[in-house]
């Protein structure tokens, strides 16, 4: 809190200008210049935060980021700023207008929501993490639609909103919590909060077993850029029990339509790998009927075809081999195509990728991709390129 309150002075914000862009390598040459004008508390602060924002770039953008403020805490666990947009909008849509963020920490969603024209209650129960939320909404001028509120947001009457949007805490003492009633607060506080208000959302971990998940709520899967960021459970939306994958940008939605599992098949000419939001969100048999094809594997999501097929939930690849794994015959094949950039994907299989690349010293200015797999029960190596 004092390190904030000193970063908010004047003397604070021109120090931050100051060491902006300074590198890791130079901040004891930049600490110890910069101690002969300021106070060695206010210099560790400034030098901490622009480490922070630098590190906040990846989630929120530069221009975002070089005006916030953070906690190490706060940014690793905020929304990345598309994911954030996109639930905000999405909000927007269902015609919500005013929206209780509950567990706001730094603020991340509550800006995403203000920006949408969205009336925010920020509720957090962390003294550093409030101020600094606070911190955040004045920095980026959205104070007037951001009341940021230190409380129990157990104890938080939000009879007056439209909304509810609930991030649960999922880390503890001993790092990531996979139980969500181990979530602060348990997910069954927040479903029960959720189900009281007009419509919510609660942002829950990406692996959360679909069993959990209550019939009334509507399950999306978000990724960003190909890595699963996050799922949401939406109340209110009027479709309980639907299922949805989200991809951004874009975005592009695939809905579940209750399709029964894919056959199993022989290896086609084309494999498809679904995005990871597809997969959490079990709609790979969605994307198996796009693309005309059958699994490889009852137990593995990778897709097989015979023909080429464009869809936006999937990555396809030409197939030009198929090897029973066996590490010299790999290596073998390799030398003879001068494959020197290998990717290496891995499904069903024990082996990582990093070993085998070791073990068969790739060499040569050619690309290729090498699928480490199962098919029919027996570890299989899948060669090939990606279309287009």
């Amino acid at each position: 809190m004092n390190d904030l309150a000193l970063l908010l002075s004047p003397e604070g914000r021109a120090l931050l200008d100051e060491v902006r862009d300074t590198e890791p390598a130079q901040e004891l040459a930049v600490a110890t210049r910069l101690r002969r004008d300021h106070p060695a508390e206010l210099v560790s602060a400034a030098l901490g935060q622009a480490r922070l924002r630098q590190r906040a770039v990846a989630k929120f953008g530069a221009e975002d980021a070089g005006r916030m403020f953070f906690t190490p805490h706060g940014v690793e666990q905020s929304t990345r700023a598309s994911v954030a947009a996109y639930r905000a909008g999405r909000l927007r849509e269902l015609g919500v207008a005013s929206v209780a963020d509950l567990c706001c920490g730094i603020g991340g969603d509550a800006i995403a929501m203000a920006r949408a024209g969205i009336r925010v209650l920020a509720v957090d129960r962390d003294p550093v993490t409030v101020a600094v939320a606070r911190a955040n909404a004045e920095a980026l001028g959205l104070a007037g639609l951001i009341e940021v509120r230190e409380a129990d947001v157990t104890e938080v009457d939000t009879a007056g909103y439209d909304a509810v949007f609930v991030d649960p805490a999922r880390r503890g003492g001993r790092g990531r919590v996979f139980d969500p009633e181990a979530y602060s607060p348990p997910l069954s506080w927040a479903v029960g909060t959720a189900l009281a208000a007009p419509r919510a959302a609660l942002k829950i971990a990406p692996g959360i077993p679909h069993e959990v998940i209550p019939a009334a709520a509507e399950a999306e899967w978000i990724s960003d850029g190909g890595d699963v960021k996050e799922a949401v459970l939406w109340f209110g939306t009027g479709a309980p029990g639907a299922v949805r994958a989200t991809l951004l940008p874009g975005p592009r939605t695939l809905p579940g339509r209750g399709l029964p599992d894919p056959a199993v098949r022989p290896v086609g000419r084309y494999l498809y790998e679904p995005d990871g939001a597809v997969i959490r969100a079990h709609l790979v048999a969605e994307v198996a009927e796009e693309v005309g094809g059958g699994l490889l594997d009852p137990t593995i999501a990778y897709v097989t075809a015979d023909e080429p097929r464009s869809t936006p939930y999937a990555t396809g690849y030409e197939i030009t081999d198929r090897l029973p794994f066996n590490v010299k015959k790999l290596k073998a094949l390799l030398r003879e195509r001068e494959v020197g950039t290998l990717t290496v994907k891995k499904r069903g299989s024990a082996v990582e990728p990093e070993e085998l690349r070791r073990k068969v010293r790739p060499h040569g200015p050619n690309a290729a991709t090498v699928f480490l797999t199962r098919v029919a029960g027996a570890p299989t190596m899948l060669i090939g390129r990606p279309l287009g």
